[in-house]
């Protein structure tokens, strides 16, 4: 299969598919290649989407960087991705993002696990889109855990039209028996 296909089909195809960058010697190994022949092949990759060759450059780069090899996009392109991006994320909040969002802005600083005790399902998945489009923030560690603790983010204030955590309702008359739910609410 290797022959059928030129060295620099085979490091593209590793690199649009790699998590993390790679190494000049784990591209050898996988295209069963010398190292020197691979980093050759990846300097003339790079130049051809740089347009050194023909002028015509890519949108995207091939850049060496912590001990290894990744594609990136351009950074004068940056402000079209973030746009496309932005547009492609959905606009509302599932219904379980609103309660983790509820209960890190009541009870914050707040560990991953304690919100994960409170709503009695795993959070990690809508804790990193809630940090992902920024409505919490990290805002420190547990001394005794070490577990990260989050909290709202001033973007969330923004677009709740508040200036501060201490400005949300009060969450007991919203609850059907007051006695329910939090045992403070600490601001």
């Amino acid at each position: 299969m290797r022959a059928a296909h030129t060295l620099a089909q085979q490091l593209e195809a590793l690199l649009i598919v790699a998590d993390e960058p790679l190494s000049a010697v784990a591209l050898a190994t996988a295209t069963d290649r010398p190292v020197r022949e691979v980093r050759a092949a990846l300097v003339a990759l790079a130049a051809d989407f740089d347009g050194t060759a023909d002028g015509s450059q890519r949108g995207f780069e091939l850049r060496e960087v912590a001990g290894g090899y990744r594609f990136y996009v351009r950074e004068s392109l940056d402000p079209i991705v973030a746009d496309f991006v932005h547009q492609q994320s959905p606009a509302r909040l599932s219904q379980a993002a609103l309660e983790t969002l509820a209960v890190i802005a009541y009870r914050q600083p707040i560990a991953r696990g304690a919100i994960a005790s409170i709503r009695a399902v795993n959070v990690d998945s809508v804790v990193r889109t809630l940090l992902a489009r920024g409505l919490i923030t990290e805002v420190g560690h547990d001394p005794e855990t070490t577990a990260t603790l989050y909290g709202t983010s001033d973007a969330l204030l923004g677009h709740l039209g508040i200036g501060d955590i201490s400005e949300l309702p009060p969450i007991a008359p919203l609850l059907d028996d007051p006695s329910e739910g939090f045992a403070h609410e600490s601001l």
